[in-house]
């Protein structure tokens, strides 16, 4: 995208938002970053706007989505989602509030281990879940939540969830494609990079794929 865009973002201050934001920054977009900590959030840019809050805050959507061209969640609290669907409670509100600005684009980052509504995880990812990754059960459950709601009732809306194979905040190994039938262990900013390439992806909209590298990087 050539054209600036003004994109609202919760979870800026995390492993992949951090890297996201200075990537729409240099690529000339203009960001209004929501953050419970605002201090936490590294870049610093005119084009840089930040705003105190949470989503499990009293948030005035209605002004956060004034001249919002796109929403990016990239979101998630393990010990919360341990009680509670958050992100989706969340989402609910959210989604309504988009319609009333006119703002259309929503990217949600879940995880690689969330399978996408009326799918099953891949054999081996179902193992991982159930046994390493137990402890994030939670966030998983709350993700697929988001994305069957997305599914079901958002459909008016050009959203898309990316099923993130998220590792480590090493150095980029390449680009990340969409893929439908497997996920590959992204660094942090090999998924920033392809998050902002896909919320303006209009062959994406409505799919809530994986991402992976080529084969042979």
């Amino acid at each position: 995208m050539t054209t600036t865009q003004t994109l609202l973002v919760f979870g800026a201050t995390g492993q992949t938002g951090q890297h996201f934001t200075r990537l729409a920054l240099e690529a000339g977009h203009r960001v209004r970053a929501v953050a419970r900590t605002p201090a936490k959030l590294t870049a610093r840019h005119d084009a840089l706007e930040v705003v105190q809050g949470s989503i499990d805050a009293d948030l005035d959507l209605d002004a956060l989505l004034e001249g919002v061209d796109g929403v990016v969640l990239m979101i998630g609290d393990r010990v919360a989602q341990q009680e509670r669907l958050v992100n989706t409670e969340f989402v609910r509100r959210l989604v309504p509030a988009m319609r009333r600005s006119g703002t259309r684009r929503l990217l949600y980052q879940a995880g690689g281990l969330s399978a996408a509504p009326g799918k099953r995880l891949m054999p081996v990812l179902r193992l991982v879940r159930s046994t390493i990754a137990r402890s994030f059960d939670g966030q998983h459950r709350d993700n697929e939540a988001v994305m069957r709601y997305l599914d079901t009732e958002a459909r008016d809306l050009a959203w898309v969830a990316h099923r993130a194979g998220i590792g480590s905040d090493g150095p980029s190994k390449g680009v990340l494609r969409r893929s439908a039938t497997w996920i590959s262990i992204g660094t942090f900013v090999d998924c920033a990079a392809y998050n902002l390439r896909l919320l303006f992806d209009d062959g994406a909209v409505h799919s809530c794929d994986g991402s992976a590298y080529r084969r042979g990087r």
